[in-house]
């Protein structure tokens, strides 16, 4: 990231930063937007004190260098959390799915509690839905009214949180993970995986059931997995490589090799690597399919061909942008309609590829669109300095008209 880094003004500190997010080593999509979210803030702001919430604070100490300060957030007492929240200047909420049934309430608690003590927040391409539960639905109502800038990362999310109620300005750019530096993964890397050299290889990404993938039918959905993977074995010589994106994608990885008819010709990655050595793996990998939103973030990244499968508003979303080809959910009876996907997409390909090319600079520039505009707000911060704390006009909101968070 090609980003001028303002020096503070004398007499004005430099900002103290809180990022909260699902954090913690829990998803490599998470995990690569925070890489992304302080690598953006660090250089804008090198002299800032960046603190992250982190369910797991021990693992975002050792993998996130570029943070100050950690904090856990889960399991600790409410005092513990709202100390840290005092001495912030900026709270920066996101990016990625945070905004769901279930989750949202959560996090918008803290926000809350930070907007209480006159802290400046930012919501840092969020994506927002499922949202059906009344509590997270008026959590969303009443904070996001008050944050200093709305930025979501699709038009799904725009849609969901206008369908909430939220009335005011959203932008939508695009997912900072987008901006995530590839770091090499090495023939050696491919050894130690058993995966071999100058053989084709073909990604593939599953997921678990659950609150964001309601409509996903478990045992039909390995099957037909298993029936693209022996597809693709066949059409195209290969070995298929299951890239787990979270720790619950292993088990149904094995399911679907379970469900293979070739199922020495696949591969479950095992090893630990950062979200950057996972995006340099993809460089190895000649054609990719799957659900995850990341993993068709990283292939798209890295100029492949790319199915997604999308189990959700978010996957299809992302699809469009790109260009790709997107069935409408993952279901047994399409098999055949998705093994004729899969070998057009793989025909296809290089006539397609200078239009994939095009739609990922554009994404990243929208995703570089999102730091700007938070630097915008640091610079307003800072020329605020020693003023006291007042809401933007579009984002006051009547003491009388908020409610209290639900627990």
């Amino acid at each position: 990231m090609n980003i001028a880094s303002p020096q503070p003004r004398p007499g004005v500190s430099a900002p103290r930063i809180g990022v909260l997010g699902s954090y913690g080593g829990f998803n490599f999509g998470d995990e690569s937007i925070l890489t992304c979210v302080l690598s953006n803030l660090r250089a804008r702001r090198p002299q800032a004190r960046l603190v992250v919430f982190s369910r797991n604070a021990e693992h975002t100490r050792t993998h996130h260098r570029d943070a100050d300060e950690v904090v856990d957030w889960e399991g600790v007492t409410r005092s513990h959390v709202q100390d840290a929240l005092s001495g912030l200047d900026l709270l920066v909420l996101g990016g990625g799915g945070i905004l769901y049934d279930g989750e949202a309430r959560r996090y918008l608690r803290l926000v809350r509690a930070a907007q209480e003590r006159g802290v400046r927040t930012f919501a840092y391409a969020v994506g927002a839905g499922p949202l059906r539960e009344a509590d997270d639905r008026e959590a969303v109502r009443a904070v996001l009214a008050r944050m200093d800038d709305v930025v979501v990362r699709d038009e799904e999310s725009r849609l969901v949180l206008e369908e909430v109620g939220v009335e005011r300005e959203i932008t939508v750019t695009a997912d900072p993970a987008l901006l995530l530096p590839s770091e090499p993964f090495t023939d050696r890397m491919l050894a130690d995986e058993g995966l071999p050299t100058g053989s084709r290889l073909v990604g593939m990404s599953v997921r678990e059931p659950g609150r964001a993938a309601e409509n996903l039918d478990e045992g039909g959905y390995h099957a037909l997995l298993a029936d693209v993977a022996d597809f693709l074995v066949r059409r195209l010589d290969a070995h298929v490589v299951f890239l787990p994106m979270e720790r619950h994608d292993v088990r149904h990885a094995h399911a679907v090799l379970s469900h293979m008819s070739a199922p020495d010709k696949g591969r479950i990655l095992h090893g630990i690597y950062s979200p950057g050595q996972l995006l340099g793996f993809m460089r190895h990998l000649d054609l990719a399919v799957g659900m995850r939103l990341h993993f068709v973030v990283f292939a798209a990244l890295s100029g492949l061909p790319v199915l997604p499968l999308p189990y959700s508003g978010k996957v299809f979303d992302f699809a469009r942008r790109i260009g790709a080809p997107a069935l409408v959910g993952v279901a047994r009876e399409q098999a055949g309609l998705l093994l004729a996907e899969v070998d057009r997409l793989w025909d296809e390909y290089p006539q397609r590829r200078a239009v994939l090319q095009s739609r990922v600079r554009e994404l990243r520039a929208l995703a570089e669109e999102t730091g700007a505009r938070c630097g915008a707000l640091l610079d307003d911060l800072e020329g605020a300095a020693g003023a006291p704390y007042t809401e933007p006009e579009q984002s006051r909101v009547r003491a009388s008209e908020v409610r209290p968070l639900s627990a």
